[in-house]
């Protein structure tokens, strides 16, 4: 009996039959995997983005007539650019517009976000007020811009309105077709943009570090300046990124808000294009390129804006 019971396994184990392992195909790196997941923007971007860069760079080194191009490598473009007075005043115009709505836009989108983010306590009437915000992005650029014209006109509203209160003899000329138009007209554009990024610093703010503040004995004032604003610079960085790069290519805004009687660099160049001088405009486009570059490198470097990334 005990030999029978000792033979029986042996037995079954000789007449199993062996199993087949499961082959396993080559393993893809970990670095390979990355590489494969960013090439589908890494193409999206080099074809719609980095493409017409470099075509730009190329085309401002062409020579042209009122023809043809032709192509080659030849430095006036640029000497034309750096050499000419009024290109200067253009870029340096350029600039005051940037920086005035900028400041103007900061000042304004940092209440306002500041409003929707301590003031209103709900959710829901977050979302309601700052829907009420984006309303005027469901029309044109154009038409919101020209919506100014009746209204700073010198028989507009507000014209009218300081001729009946008495506040002045005449229309005053200054409002409409000048560089307060244009500022007007772009902070009115822009100043969303500022909005939204200070908005979605703000929110997310621990509310328990302004409590611990208030308990501390902090002012108002000190909890404004000392914890909110340091949080909020990121959502400040990325706005000013969007209005700066946004107001330093706006052309059509300085065309029809100042009659004419202003210029910008984006102006320059559509003027430029419209005259078939398109590597002239190429190393305009390439100037600017590099100036909006540096600003934002400026702001990279004093903001660390990763955090809102």
């Amino acid at each position: 009996m005990a030999n029978d019971k000792t033979d029986e396994p042996m037995t079954t184990t000789a007449n199993a039959k062996p199993q087949k392992r499961a082959r396993k195909g080559p393993k893809l790196s970990a670095g390979l995997i990355s590489w494969l997941q960013a090439a589908p923007l890494a193409v999206i971007l080099g074809v719609f983005l980095v493409l017409p860069l470099i075509l730009i760079a190329v085309v401002s080194f062409w020579d042209y007539d009122f023809a043809m191009m032709y192509p080659g490598f030849y430095t006036f473009n640029y000497a034309e650019t750096f050499g000419s007075w009024v290109t200067w005043k253009t870029y340096l115009n350029t600039v005051k517009y940037a920086a005035m709505v900028w400041g103007i836009t900061l000042v304004i989108g940092f209440w306002v976000a500041y409003f929707l983010a301590f003031h209103i306590r709900t959710a829901a009437m977050q979302t309601i007020l700052f829907l009420i915000c984006t309303v005027p992005f469901l029309t044109s650029n154009i038409i919101r811009m020209i919506s100014w014209i009746p209204v700073l006109g010198r028989h507009g509203i507000v014209n009218s309105a300081l001729v009946n209160a008495g506040i002045v003899s005449e229309p005053v000329e200054w409002l409409l077709y000048s560089d307060f138009a244009v500022v007007l007209a772009m902070v009115h554009l822009y100043t969303l943009f500022m909005v939204v990024p200070i908005f979605n610093s703000l929110v997310r703010i621990d509310r328990a570090l302004i409590e611990a503040a208030r308990d501390a004995g902090a002012s108002g004032v000190q909890i404004l300046t000392n914890i909110i604003i340091p949080l909020a610079k990121p959502g400040m960085a990325i706005g000013t990124i969007f209005v700066v790069t946004l107001v330093m290519a706006d052309f059509i805004t300085v065309l029809v808000m100042s009659g004419g009687q202003s210029a910008s660099v984006a102006l320059m160049m559509r003027n430029q294009m419209s005259l078939l001088q398109y590597p002239g405009a190429a190393a305009n486009a390439v100037v600017l390129l590099i100036v909006v570059l540096m600003m934002v490198a400026g702001i990279l470097r004093v903001v660390d804006i990763r955090k809102e990334l």
